[in-house]
C-alpha cells in the first residue's frame, strides 16, 4: 500500500508497480556494465533465464557496442 501511495503522489502511471522497480533496476545495473551473473545473485534468481526477462537493453546500449576489430582500428588510427 505504501508503494500504491509513493507511485500516485508521484504521477506515475497506474500500470507502474513494485515489479516495474526490480525491472528499472536490473536495466540500469546491465546498462552500466555490471554482469549479468551479479545481477541474478542481486535479484536472487536460481535460474539465469528468470534474469534475461528482467534486463531490458536500450536501443542506446546496442547501438554503442563495439565490435573487437573496430577498436582495435580505432587504436590504430589514434596513433
Amino acid at each position: 500500500m505504501i508503494f500504491k501511495n509513493a507511485f500516485k503522489n508521484l504521477g506515475l502511471p497506474d500500470n507502474c508497480s513494485f515489479h516495474s522497480l526490480r525491472h528499472s533496476y536490473a536495466t540500469h545495473l546491465l546498462e552500466s556494465g555490471t554482469n549479468l551473473r551479479y545481477i541474478q545473485e542481486l535479484l536472487g534468481h536460481n535460474d539465469i533465464k528468470t534474469t534475461l526477462r528482467y534486463t531490458h537493453v536500450s536501443k542506446n546500449a546496442i547501438e554503442n557496442i563495439e565490435s573487437p576489430l573496430d577498436k582495435i582500428l580505432r587504436k590504430n588510427a589514434e596513433k
